[in-house]
């Protein structure tokens, strides 16, 4: 009898085809830091696409950084981290004019638009048009707005912005533009 379990114990064994790759305990936006204590390890089968998703022991140290969001319980893709000399993008706080939908949430893909005001207008008294300043940033977070400026209609928002649009953005909010969140597709 010992022998037959052991046989079967054997046959499972080599025949098993799990990987243990990490998945989400829960949601992951752009830009935040995991290390192995915040994932789950998981044993799935997944048939030689393992490949494609973050394994046990390819965390560095330093952990890595969301690239994506990433929803509880998913499986990490390898491509939605990525180590801090990869990332490519930049979180900022903006003051955005007015309040924001409720559709803007950690995670909403989001255009961010500036406007001139009035005082900026051109010796012809033209106010430039609105223009889109950071196509494709991922809301980080909508921050508590208590503490603004009394009367004030503007809210804190946090944005993970591609770093080539960070000047624009910084110039804009030192010209004095007025910020507004505009969403992409569904969510937003």
């Amino acid at each position: 009898m010992l022998l037959s379990v052991a046989g079967v114990v054997g046959i499972v064994a080599v025949t098993d085809r799990t990987a243990k790759v990490y998945a989400a305990g829960g949601t992951l936006t752009a830009g935040e830091r995991v290390t192995a204590d915040d994932l789950v390890l998981r044993s799935v089968a997944l048939d030689g696409a393992d490949k494609h998703y973050l394994r046990d022991g390819q965390i560095p140290k330093g952990g890595l950084v969301v690239t994506r969001t990433i929803t509880g319980g998913e499986l990490i893709p390898s491509a939605a981290v990525a180590r801090d000399a990869e990332v490519e993008s930049a979180r900022l706080v903006l003051q955005v004019d007015g309040s924001v939908g409720s559709a803007v949430t950690a995670g909403a893909d989001v255009d961010v638009w500036g406007a001139a005001t009035e005082d900026r207008a051109d010796p012809d008294g033209e106010v430039a048009p609105p223009a889109v300043l950071a196509a494709g940033a991922t809301v980080v977070q909508v921050l508590d707005d208590k503490g603004l400026v009394a009367g004030s209609s503007n809210v804190a928002v946090e944005v993970l912005v591609p770093r080539e649009r960070v000047a624009r953005l910084l110039q804009a909010v030192a010209d004095g533009q007025r910020l507004t969140l505009v969403g992409r597709g569904g969510r937003a």
